[in-house]
This record gives C-alpha cells, structure tokens and sequence, in this order.
C-alpha cells in the first residue's frame, strides 16, 4: 500500500501485507520479536543507532524486499506530562529536530532556512487505529509529534528548548525521521512507535527503566499484528 492509498483510509489501520519494523539495536529487535510471536508478515531489523544508520538500513532492507509499510519501533524519552516512564507513544509525525543552524535570535530549522522539509506526517488513520488498539488492550498510549535528535537530551535547559519548539512533542528518539524519509522516498507508508524509558530532561542513567520499555515494546508489537 503506498501512502496515497493509505493516506486515504480515514479511520482505519493500513492493510500492509508485509511489514519492515526498524529498531536500533539488538534489544529493541529482540524485544519486538517477541511480541510478533514468529509472523511471517513481520521482518524486523536492527539497523544501528540514529539517523543515517537508520535510513540506511531501512533503504537496503526496502530495496531488497517488498512491504506495505515500514515501522521505526524502539524506546525513548517522553516529554514531562505528555509521555510518562512505561508509557507508549504513537507518532503523528516524524521530525528531525536537529537538523538546522545557530543564528543570533536562536535554532533554526532546516525547513526555516529554506533546505525543505523536516518532517514526514504519519498517516492518521494508522495512528489512530494503533493507539485504540493499544489502548483496549491496557497499554498507556499517547500521540504526537516524536522528534528525531542527534544527541540524546541531557540537561533541563535543552528539553526545555525542545518543548518550546515543539509544544506538542511526545517523545524523543534517534532513528525515526532517517527511517521514514527513506519509506518515503519509495512511496511506502511509514510509522514510529516508541516505549518510554526515561523523561526528556537532566541525565539520570540510573532512574531509566530499560527493562520495562522493553516489556511495553513487545506488548505494543504484539498489537501491531492485530492493526498492520
């Protein structure tokens, strides 16, 4: 199904008949494996750690098969009273948030300085058949725009710059833009589905709770095989 066919469906999950999900590492691959319990609709890969790892891994992967729709899935840090720790966030669209310039008057994005667009819109639709589905099935669910970042946010002053650029933000990560600007490219729908394991704010390594994502990414994947 490319995005047009899809973007068409108003209320309803698209129909792919096979399915690239796209993780970082091996944890997050092997968590949503479980989830999917062997389906053979499924291909999932881990494609390395950020942006051109993840577009590059999702182009080699979509010239070498054929799907319906590709999936950036893994865990992330979610926006102070938007995304909670243990939470999972739906993406309503994939931004990179990084790419850009310093000026005087403060960042500015790509898109601002006129080098195209920064963002690739999930397809509504999808989004919302998904967090239903996760939602009926007990899982903390939100939607939103996630953004795409180079470097993990550490300190209060950056996650409170981010939220004043992106007020509606759910969450961060660091693959999902480079995986959808690759499907996209191809014309295939793409989607981003992130398990909160921290808060986006001060660096507290020992306060993430990896394990649990993790449990809460195989819950989610198991639903993607009732909605995709």
């Amino acid at each position: 199904m490319d995005r047009q066919a899809a973007g068409d469906t108003a209320s309803g999950g698209a129909e792919c008949s096979r399915v690239l999900i796209v993780t970082a590492v091996a944890a997050e691959r092997d968590a949503v494996l479980r989830g999917l319990n062997g389906s053979g609709r499924f291909d999932v890969i881990a494609a390395g750690a950020g942006t051109a790892a993840a577009a590059a891994g999702t182009a080699a992967a979509l010239a070498a098969g054929s799907y319906g729709c590709v999936v950036s899935a893994g865990i992330g840090g979610g926006f102070p009273g938007r995304a909670p720790v243990g939470s999972l966030v739906v993406a309503s669209e994939m931004t990179d948030a990084a790419l850009g310039a310093e000026t005087p008057e403060g960042f500015r994005s790509a898109a601002e300085l006129g080098f195209g667009s920064v963002t690739v819109p999930a397809e509504r639709g999808t989004v919302q058949a998904l967090a239903a589905a996760l939602a009926a099935a007990g899982l903390a669910v939100s939607t939103g725009p996630v953004l795409t970042v180079s470097t993990a946010t550490g300190t209060a002053g950056t996650a409170a710059a981010l939220a004043a650029r992106h007020p509606e933000a759910a969450a961060e990560a660091m693959e999902g833009h480079g995986v959808a600007v690759a499907a996209q490219a191809l014309g295939i729908a793409a989607l981003e589905l992130r398990a909160i394991s921290n808060p986006v704010g001060p660096r507290d390594r020992a306060a993430w709770k990896i394990n649990e994502a993790l449990d809460a990414l195989t819950a989610a994947a198991a639903i993607l095989l009732e909605v995709l």
